[in-house]
């Protein structure tokens, strides 16, 4: 039996806005899982949360991951519990596999790709926030080798301040950002934009019509995740002009999905292998949504290790289309987790063939830049 000695929280700053969140999974026999746990501001209870699971994990058999790593969706802890599970059970397919000589993808049954897709999500690496910094980020991704990008152009738009008179003015900059990234990148290259919930229903329909004029490929998170009625509604208007509609990244567990997916919700659905329950779960949604003809898109815009564990994952998901991946953010990305180089490929990600994940953190370099608390939360926390 390969029991597991300890349960370890190391949170790390990486840039001045952005902390990443793992759990590191040690066995007697001398193995480390990893997994990631990232959910901004919430860093202190993720760390909390940690020792309490393992106080109770100590000894366990790190192979059971059905009696260790269940998702349960009304747990008390909520979204924070459920992204701690989630990173256990990534970190224990981690040992799974190094205990097996297998690369995880290989113990999900195998890949139905020999490299996955991505696009580059050049929101954080727009700097300075105009049209013209947007539309340089996007040629930066252009000239690594990206045809689809995604950008998040409505800050600091929230429909409730409707009112306001800025808010008009966010509206019509975050639709100059679009036009600027399309001119940029031309007629051929893919363009996602993320509203991050910031409209109200009949906000959105005016957004869809706006935007309809750019192509896009689709259009994501428009309005709160639990207005089904108006997110149909909205797919329906996005559908009529060409565009996707993309959602659903911070729910947890098939029954959550399977909620929405008999709701008529989403053309594409981005379940997050931080909180929607690890690898097992994500596989049981998309076959879900495989069933009515519903993309898989996983959302992985933040640390390495939910970066390499989501490219084993999508190697084996039939209805996949382009991963994410945080472009142009922090070089730290590459260098803090060695083993299968993560640089990326012109617009893919190649699969790891060694044992486990592939990679292991750099745990020295990690502790020597801890989490810190951010002043301001990253998103309005109306949103969501």
């Amino acid at each position: 039996m390969t029991r597991i000695a300890s349960v370890d929280f190391l949170g790390v700053n990486v840039t001045p806005k952005t902390n990443w969140c793992f759990v590191l999974v040690r066995t007697e026999d001398g193995l480390t899982g990893i997994g990631e746990c990232t959910l901004a501001d919430h860093e202190a209870l993720l760390e909390a949360e940690a020792r309490r699971l393992a106080a109770r994990l100590a000894g366990a058999d790190a192979l059971a991951r059905n009696a260790i790593a269940r998702l349960i969706p009304h747990a008390p802890g909520g979204l924070v519990a459920h992204s701690l599970i989630s990173a256990l059970e990534q970190a224990l397919w981690d040992i799974a596999g190094q205990a097996a000589g297998r690369p995880i993808h290989a113990m999900l049954g195998g890949a139905l790709r020999a490299a996955v897709p991505l696009y580059a999500n050049i929101n954080r690496g727009a700097n300075p926030r105009t049209p013209e910094g947007f539309a340089a980020a996007a040629r930066r991704a252009l000239q690594a080798g990206f045809r689809a990008v995604k950008l998040a152009p409505f800050e600091p738009l929230v429909w409730e301040d409707a009112a306001d008179p800025a808010q008009r003015a966010a509206y019509h900059q975050g639709l100059a950002r679009i036009a600027a990234v399309r001119e940029e990148v031309g007629p051929a290259v893919d363009i996602m934009v993320d509203a991050h919930w910031r409209f109200s229903p009949g906000g959105a329909a005016g957004l869809v019509r706006d935007v309809a004029p750019f192509g896009l490929f689709w259009l994501e998170c428009p309005v709160s995740e639990a207005n089904h009625a108006a997110i149909r509604a909205i797919r329906s208007l996005a559908n009529d002009r060409g565009m996707r509609l993309a959602g659903a990244e911070t729910l947890a567990g098939l029954g959550a999905y399977r909620t929405i997916v008999e709701a008529g919700c989403y053309d594409v659905l981005m379940p997050d292998i931080k909180y929607a329950g690890g690898h097992e779960e994500i596989r049981r949604i998309a076959a879900l949504a495989q069933t009515a003809g519903i993309e898989i898109a996983p959302h992985n815009p933040t640390g390495p290790v939910c970066h390499a564990h989501s490219v084993h994952l999508c190697a084996t998901l039939p209805n996949l289309l382009p991963l994410e991946v945080q472009f142009g953010e922090t070089e730290r990305f590459f260098t803090m987790a060695p083993g299968h180089d993560l640089r990326f490929g012109p617009g893919e990600a190649r699969l790891p063939e060694v044992p486990g994940l592939g990679i292991a953190l750099d745990e020295d370099g990690a502790r020597a830049t801890p989490w810190i608390e951010m002043t301001q939360p990253w998103l309005d926390p109306r949103l969501g």
